[in-house]
């Protein structure tokens, strides 16, 4: 009888021990694997198939979740673990919406979710599913240990960031807010940087370069190829395009690079340590300009000439022609100022520049802080999980959702999975693939963080 007993109250805690663990389904890689399944190329995005998937984990731990359409088909989920009030929540978020793919170019199926040599291949892998499923993760590893919280701790998986924020970001300030509305947020956009295996940093983006399409367009007179003209319009584009490519605004450091170029001069070698000593010097620049051209783009407003259109015969001399600048502006560009600079830089009236919306408006803010507790708990959060590698702030030189959060006072930062240079290259292009072991580290990363400024002492 005593056995029989005994062996009842085993199986007891045995089972109690079993409700208290994540399910298979749970992990972060098995998340991974399943959102990765889920065609939610934008365009149409379709997230809301993602977000479905994402409920139904939710539900089998037991967590209130929320769909909100923006639009048919696009789908954000939003779900809660609350605290006690005593500091205002944390945002963990990612999107689900991905980039297109050309299969002809891919290997591998790109929605089958492939595991091969340490990596789980897919479009979304890296960009953002990845970042999706290590936020679930820690979402569901703080519910399963009953933490007690002081701060409620939101998690959010959207839909259009990739170039239709109106049906995510956008939407879901404007119109639901109140679901949303925190004092911290991580995001997607830090760069984690590997080499040989070994993570050398993990940058923390506090700020974020500000997208701007602006559009030359000159004018002239048609007519017959045989006969050239003064006026020819591709001729004078030409020129200003030349002109524009070949200058570079003014260096302007703020905050966050400063303390980059500062605390990465200490993990580079004496070669590389006086370029990030010396960027206020031309020389240095031009040096930078030519063979580190992420560091360069840190350190000013950049233009990068990306389309060119002008004639429809080779006979004929078009009456005008235009080109597209991909401007990436510093946070505290003035743009109308910035546009008069180009156009003393051209020196031609026959040349018109002006901005060109391309999509929802991407808003300009100061940076966050980089002297704050989330900052800081990021910092502990890598030493713990990452002990050989230093944090970075970082500016992002692309854009993420994080811009319209920081437009609210939200102090947002972005992260990423560690990450090499090959894994970097393939995202948005072709074989996109991520480390599993990536994966797992950025979730135990993220939980530390959470921890540190979320859970009650």
């Amino acid at each position: 009888m005593k056995l029989f007993v005994a062996t009842l109250a085993l199986l007891a805690l045995t089972l109690a021990a079993a409700a208290q663990q994540p399910t298979p389904q749970q992990d972060a890689i098995s998340i991974l694997r399943g959102l990765v399944k889920i065609n939610t190329s934008n365009p149409p995005g379709d997230e809301i198939k993602a977000a479905q998937y994402i409920k139904s984990i939710l539900d089998g731990a037991g967590i209130p979740s929320e769909i909100i359409e923006s639009a048919p088909g696009r789908g954000n989920i939003l779900a809660r673990l609350k605290g006690n009030g005593s500091k205002k929540p944390l945002l963990l978020m990612g999107h689900i919406d991905v980039v297109g793919v050309e299969r002809d170019k891919w290997t591998m199926d790109p929605f089958a979710a492939i595991e091969k040599d340490g990596f789980l291949y897919g479009r979304g892998s890296f960009d953002d599913k990845g970042m999706v499923a290590a936020n679930l993760a820690v979402f569901l590893r703080l519910h399963h240990s009953h933490v007690t919280l002081d701060r409620d701790v939101i998690f959010l998986a959207e839909a259009g960031e990739e170039g239709t924020s109106q049906f995510g970001i956008d939407f879901l300030v404007e119109k639901h807010w109140d679901k949303i509305a925190c004092e911290y947020a991580l995001n997607e956009g830090g760069m984690f940087h590997t080499e040989g295996g070994k993570l050398i940093y993990a940058g923390v983006s506090s700020t974020e370069k500000v997208p701007r399409t602006l559009k030359l367009t000159a004018h002239g007179s048609s007519g017959h190829g045989s006969m050239p003209r003064l006026d020819n319009a591709i001729t004078h584009l030409s020129a200003a395009v030349a002109k524009i490519g070949a200058w570079q605004p003014p260096m302007r450091l703020n905050e966050t690079t400063r303390e980059f170029f500062k605390r990465l001069a200490t993990i580079s070698s004496p070669e590389d340590a006086a370029l990030y000593t010396h960027v206020e010097d031309i020389a240095v620049q031009e040096k930078l300009r030519a063979s580190k051209i992420f560091y360069n783009s840190m350190l000013r407003t950049s233009i990068s000439p990306t389309i060119i259109k002008g004639g429809f015969r080779s006979n004929v001399i078009p009456a005008d022609a235009q080109a597209t600048l991909d401007v990436r502006a510093l946070p505290d560009e003035n743009m109308d100022e910035f546009i008069a600079t180009l156009n003393r830089l051209v020196d031609d009236p026959e040349i018109k520049i002006a901005r060109e919306l391309m999509g929802p408006d991407r808003p300009a803010n100061p940076p966050s802080s980089i002297h704050n507790e989330m900052f800081t708990a990021l910092e502990h959060a890598q030493a713990k999980v990452f002990p050989e590698a230093i944090t970075l702030p970082l500016m992002q030189t692309g854009a993420t959702d994080s811009a319209q959060l920081r437009a609210k006072g939200v102090q947002a930062y972005g992260i990423d999975p560690p990450a090499s240079d090959d894994d970097l290259r393939r995202m948005h292009g072709n074989d996109e693939r991520i480390s599993t072991h990536a994966i797992e580290q950025l979730t135990d990363y993220i939980h530390a963080a959470v921890m540190e400024v979320s859970a009650h002492k």
